[in-house]
């Protein structure tokens, strides 16, 4: 059923939202069918893009208790397994701030064009946070490093941006999906730390979240906004309540495997039903928006994605079926690099000016589906091959 303490289908829903993740976000969204894509903000539904990205978040969360309870079973002090928390969510909001603004640059003031700019700040990223051999050596890991931060440092240095709203350097903006990532991981690893395995604990924060959640969707916590700007994801409420749903998800399997494989799908079925049944009351008060972060919304997500776990669940975990999830591996293992490494692609592309994804140009809905699946399956073999050559990020 596990593999080691690792439950396989966590890796593969994993590895299956990142690969759905590089479909939509490849998608010509003029010509494939609107249900693939993102709902604009005040359409009351969702589309497949829709869930994709909660459908990650709730797997970030799964996997919380499993890499935590091995840090303190490998005797690591609460205090510095908080401080492995403050790094990785700093790295993210960094990569993610990073992201959000390559849009932003303006070629004339920044003295670069708008991709240089990007693939240059993606190549520093991965000498910066790439997980080298142990054969590369302390001075080569720390020359690499400092070489990584220092191109950081000179783009950041050189970022200035046209913004007719007079937002010349980097904003934080949303942050970015690795930035919203970051947040929701910094909250749900905390409330893990401090609950540990409590089941009651952390749907209590589940509800609290919610609540929060709601009550920003009212308008109602606006003497927060001294500080939103900085913790806003937070005060949103939104991706936390979806990142605490999976670490509750990630609890709940762990203490159930002395129960059997039947308990543990009886649960988790409920608990979908229940989630998509609450979302859909809720939608009396808020409309199905991903762009607005609805707590409808949050929870008919987390509902799906409690449904879709338990079924890829029976599949790899219980009946041993995983050989139809090969491709999806290298996705589900080395997640940042399947993610990041695509954009250095499209930026290398965009720089020659050469149209070489034809599919994209297409007016056939068929082809240009077709083509963004093609599209995520070779990042994904890409991913595997930067592997072999010790190229692999990590946090």
């Amino acid at each position: 059923m596990k593999s080691g303490n690792r439950i396989i289908s966590i890796d593969i829903m994993r590895g299956l939202t990142l690969l759905l993740m590089l479909f939509v976000n490849d998608l010509n969204m003029r010509v494939a069918p609107a249900w693939l894509g993102h709902m604009p903000a005040e359409f009351d539904g969702m589309g497949l893009a829709d869930w994709v990205f909660p459908g990650f978040l709730f797997i970030v969360g799964m996997a919380i208790p499993f890499a935590l309870s091995k840090r303190l079973a490998n005797g690591q002090s609460p205090a510095k397994i908080s401080l492995h928390i403050l790094t990785r969510t700093i790295s993210l909001l960094i990569i993610g701030v990073l992201m959000l603004n390559t849009g932003r640059v303006s070629p004339e003031l920044t003295g670069m064009g708008k991709n240089l700019w990007a693939l240059l700040m993606y190549i520093a990223v991965f000498f910066v946070w790439n997980d080298y051999p142990a054969k590369t050596g302390k001075f080569l890991k720390y020359a690499f490093r400092i070489a990584g931060i220092a191109v950081l440092l000179f783009l950041v240095i050189r970022f200035r941006s046209a913004d007719p709203d007079n937002h010349p350097w980097l904003i934080t903006g949303w942050w970015g999906i690795l930035g919203l990532i970051g947040w929701g991981y910094l909250v749900t690893a905390f409330a893990y730390l401090f609950f540990r395995d409590s089941v009651r604990a952390t749907a209590a924060a589940v509800i609290f979240f919610l609540i929060v959640n709601m009550l920003n969707s009212w308008n109602l916590l606006g003497f927060l906004d001294p500080v939103r700007p900085v913790l806003g994801i937070i005060i949103e409420g939104n991706v936390p309540l979806i990142v605490l749903t999976g670490l509750l998800a990630g609890i709940l399997i762990r203490k159930l495997q002395s129960a059997g494989t039947k308990t543990i799908m009886q649960t988790f079925l409920t608990l979908g039903i229940l989630s998509l049944a609450a979302g859909f009351i809720l939608r009396n008060w808020f409309i199905i928006s991903k762009i607005l972060a609805t707590p409808s919304w949050g929870m008919i997500c987390s509902g799906i994605s409690f449904i879709v776990f338990i079924g890829i669940y029976w599949l790899a975990d219980v009946r041993g079926f995983t050989k139809w999830a090969s491709f999806v591996k290298p996705a589900g293992q080395y997640s940042l690099t399947t993610y990041l490494a695509p954009d250095i692609l499209y930026h290398a592309i965009w720089m020659t000016g050469v149209p070489l994804l034809i599919y994209k140009q297409s007016a056939e809905p068929l082809v240009v589906v077709i083509g963004s699946i093609i599209w995520a399956l070779l990042m994904a073999g890409l991913t595997a091959l930067l592997a072999r050559i010790n190229i692999k990020l990590k946090l």
